[in-house]
Formats: structure tokens, sequence, C-alpha cells
């Protein structure tokens, strides 16, 4: 998998600070160890310590190099409930109301990148997707060239039999149901940050349709269309394709009969799905028909990265995930070094 082993040498180069707050599961657990000792992330461990290291034991697993962080007895308590007073204090976040808040390992590793200690943040194992997004919105913020977070699949094709080989983004195939054009282009603006950062390649941006060069008419179509228009005019030396149907965006003789000056060729590594039943779907497919591997659902948006796991998630999906947690906050911090900015919280 040579994209993904990319993404593991570029999180080893400059090692990023990783925080987990679900170290009592083991496959989170045995992820972390891996990930410190191979080097990708420096990995702080939120939660019990006598728990997590009740589990290392039981487990055979190495907690060298390796920073464990109760809440309960942290220093950075009383710094982050009022860091969350101050967040929140609108939707009626109270000082007592907080202090009991930042109990809770997956607040308190939010706020410890959104305060400047972690780099990012991996969840899910165990909480639900709609906690870690929603609390990641909430703490980390979103990008300030952003209004939406939205999600995409690092979908890997490596197998001999893949006509196409190498790494794509799918987005938006988990988080944003029905986008609407402006919300279509920040997914598909977004997904291009997320190819030049984890692909390490130009994007190529097909925007996915049942049309293709308005060859059919549909307000669903339109709604693509505009899109295209708005990415266009918003990133003028990004190369996107709109509408476009999947044939056209991936195969290049397709794409040479069917679209008058493609920018994208038939070659494109950003798939962007008009919604999230096609999105949805789409992966899937790939995945357990077209024997590609999904690594996801990923966040993008956020001022620095906060990603999901599936609850069904493998050890080896962690690790994948630290990895690319990692790099993006490579990614953000390259960012801010090019532009004072501040994130803003919902």
């Amino acid at each position: 998998m040579k994209a993904l082993n990319r993404i593991i040498e570029a999180a080893r180069m400059a090692p990023m600070r990783i925080v987990l707050c679900e170290a009592e599961d083991p496959r989170v657990l045995a992820a972390a160890s891996r990930a410190s000792r191979e080097g990708i992330a420096r990995i702080t461990l939120v939660g019990a310590p006598d728990a997590i290291r009740a589990v290392a034991e039981r487990e055979s697993l190495s907690l060298d190099d390796i920073t464990l962080v109760d809440p309960a007895t942290s220093d950075w308590r009383a710094r982050f409930a009022s860091e969350l007073v101050a967040l929140r204090s609108a939707k009626g976040m109270t000082q007592a109301l907080a202090q009991t808040e930042v109990l809770k390992p997956l607040v308190f590793a939010d706020l410890m990148v959104r305060c400047g200690y972690a780099d990012g943040s991996v969840a899910g194992a165990v909480h639900t997707t709609a906690d870690v997004v929603r609390t990641a919105i909430q703490l980390i913020g979103i990008e300030p060239s952003f209004k939406l977070v939205s999600s995409f699949f690092l979908m890997m094709l490596c197998e001999p039999f893949h006509r196409y080989k190498g790494g794509l983004i799918f987005s938006d195939c988990a988080l944003v149901v029905d986008p609407d054009a402006g919300q279509l282009a920040e997914i598909a603006m977004a997904a291009a940050d997320s190819a030049r950062s984890l692909l390490m390649e130009e994007p190529r941006v097909a925007m996915l349709s049942f049309s293709t060069s308005g060859s059919a008419h549909h307000a669903h179509v339109d709604k693509v269309i505009e899109a295209t228009q708005r990415v266009k005019s918003l990133r003028p030396g990004l190369a996107i394709d709109g509408d476009v149907q999947l044939d056209a965006a991936i195969v290049a003789e397709i794409a040479e009969r069917k679209i008058e000056h493609s920018q994208v060729g038939g070659h494109a590594n950003v798939l962007v799905f008009p919604n999230l039943d096609a999105g949805n779907i789409g992966y899937k497919l790939a995945e357990r028909i077209g024997g590609a591997k999904a690594i996801g659902p990923l966040l993008q948006g956020l001022h620095f990265p906060a990603n999901d796991l599936s609850r069904g998630c493998s050890s080896e999906d962690v690790y994948y995930v630290i990895a690319v947690t990692a790099v993006q906050a490579q990614a953000a911090h390259a960012r801010d070094a090019h532009h004072s900015t501040a994130p803003h919280a919902a």
C-alpha cells in the first residue's frame, strides 16, 4: 500500500502529539503502543491510569514513552473548565457544570488539542460518531476558511486485480446527508486539501452526478454544476470536473469522449458524491465488491484534526487513523505558520 506507507513515513518524519481517550479498550491501547514504538506519533492517553496499566499488563503491551493523563488529578483541569465556560456560556455552560464536563475523557482530550497540549485527537472505538463529531466541533473548532465539517474515506486500491492503483479520497460518505450547492463546494475544497496532505499529490476533483457535462437535466444535476462553479471561482487553480459520471471521472478514454476541455482527464483522485446516499453506497461498493481498503470515516474542516473510529474497528484500523491524524496535524501546523488564524467553535 504505497500511499498508506507514504502517510506512515510522513508521520514518522515529524511525530505529532496525538491524544486518545479510550485506552481501556485493548484495540486502542495496542494501536497506541505500536504507534509510539514505531515513532509515528507522541501518544497521550486520557483516562484512569491504573485501569490503563491493568489493560496493558493483561495484553502484554508496553507503555514506554506514552504519557498518561487523569482528568481528575490533572493540573489542567481548572484551565480547561474556564476554557469550556468561555466557549459555551451562551449555551448554558456554568463553572460548576464545566468542572464536571472536563472529567469526561473525550471532552478533556479535545480541550488538550484546543489549548495546545496535543496536535490531534482520535476517538470512536467506544464513543458514538455523534459524540465524537459534536465534541470536536464545539471544542476544537472549525477551520476559519470553512463553515462546515465533513467526512471522507481514504480508499486504498493496491491489489493486483485493481485497474486503478493508489489512493483515492471519497467524500462525503458519513456525515452531511443532503448538502446544498454551497456545502457541496465546501466538501469538495476540503477533500482537495485532504488529498494534497494525505495522498501527497495535486488534487484532481470529480464532482459526481448521474449526468456528464449537462447530459441530463434535473435539480440534482443543477446543484452539482453550481457547486463546481463555486469551487472554480474560489480556487481557480484546482483541477475539477463537474457534473461528471463516475466512469468519466476515472477512465481517461471515456473522459476524452464525454468531456470537452476536461481538467481532470479521467484521472480523478478525489470523488465528491452529491449526497450521503451515493457516498455511503459508493464507498461500501468499492470496499466490499471492489476489494478496496477503506480508512475512515475521517473528519475534515476542523482547525486541528479529531478523527472518528468505527466501533467495530480493529487495532490496525486505529493505528492507521493515528498516522492519518498525525499527517493532518502536520498540515494544520503548516497552514497556521502561513496564516495567523484562530479556531471558531460552534
